[in-house]
């Protein structure tokens, strides 16, 4: 056989064809690609973690467009010394898109969390 593998040891156990299909499904749920990782990081670490990054971009691309705004009143400022309310208000809207982004974040998180 292959003497030079790194994992040379086999463990085996049983279980019910229910059991089975519900290690499955939570394979499929983590997003692992077989079942020997799968068991192996549950048996060592008891836990896997996956991290959905979509949110967190439109986060980053939400901050960027703030400072962008914040920006364009700084140098609007600096030339004219003036300050408007729009402008103001518009970073507030733009925040409250932030802090509805994290929110929604946060319940999708707390929403998707697999028990083990």
């Amino acid at each position: 056989m292959y003497e030079f593998r790194v994992r040379d040891k086999q463990v085996k156990f049983r279980c019910t064809e229910a059991e089975r299909q519900a290690i499955e499904e939570r394979i499929r749920v983590s997003g692992s690609h077989d079942l020997s990782s799968y068991l192996r990081k549950m048996a060592i670490d008891g836990y896997i973690i996956n991290v959905d990054y979509k949110d967190l971009k439109d986060l980053i691309y939400e901050i960027n467009k703030i400072g962008i705004n914040i920006n364009q009143i700084a140098h609007h400022v600096n030339s004219e010394h003036l300050v408007y309310q729009k402008d103001m208000d518009h970073i507030q809207k733009d925040l409250d898109a932030i802090w509805q982004l994290l929110r929604s974040k946060l319940m999708h998180i707390e929403n998707n969390i697999v028990k083990i």
